[in-house]
């Protein structure tokens, strides 16, 4: 494998970004071909860390957040997420709708609403992950910021009574565990 890495390392070197994100596009739906979810997991869980090296997760989190919401919304060329990633893992272009992405985007819609329901399970391991590397004053304001957007987003609907319920129990789950 030594003159193999030696030849890749090479053809790397002289490439610019543009051609490597080029290749990269190319290579992934050959590479992933015929793998299992298994399999692509396993990878993902053994690359991530080396890709993550020297990534401030407090900048790119909200980025990637931002660009995922958006193709679940269907927003960009192709459509859904879920056709997204068909298109992507599979060998139909990204604008055909498969019938398992129609039968997946069906169940979804049968289950509820995808967004939300992401967004309960990630968020909190996403803070977890996040707020610890932040400085304290940044750290600081995304709190409070974040508290306030909780606070009015969260109370949507409410009547005076029931807004007026809802922040006693927030301020009594927060001040609970001081």
């Amino acid at each position: 494998m030594g003159m193999m890495d030696s030849m890749m390392d090479q053809m790397i070197e002289r490439m610019s970004k543009e051609e490597k994100e080029q290749m990269m596009g190319q290579m992934m739906e050959k590479f992933f071909t015929g793998m299992t979810a298994e399999d692509k997991q396993k990878m993902m869980m053994e690359m991530m860390p080396k890709m993550m090296e020297g990534i401030n997760m407090a900048e790119v989190m909200p980025q990637m957040m931002m660009t995922m919401m958006s193709g679940m919304m269907g927003g960009g060329q192709g459509g859904g997420m879920m056709e997204m990633i068909s298109g992507m893992m599979g060998s139909r272009p990204q604008t055909e709708k498969s019938e398992e992405a129609i039968a997946s985007s069906e169940q979804i819609q049968m289950e509820g609403p995808m967004m939300p329901n992401m967004m309960k399970e990630m968020m909190p391991h996403c803070l977890n992950m996040m707020l610890p590397n932040m400085p304290k004053e940044e750290r600081i304001d995304f709190v409070l910021n974040m508290i306030a957007i909780l606070k009015e987003q969260g109370s949507t609907g409410m009547s005076d009574e029931e807004r007026q319920d809802f922040v006693a129990r927030v301020v009594e789950k927060v001040t609970g565990s001081l």
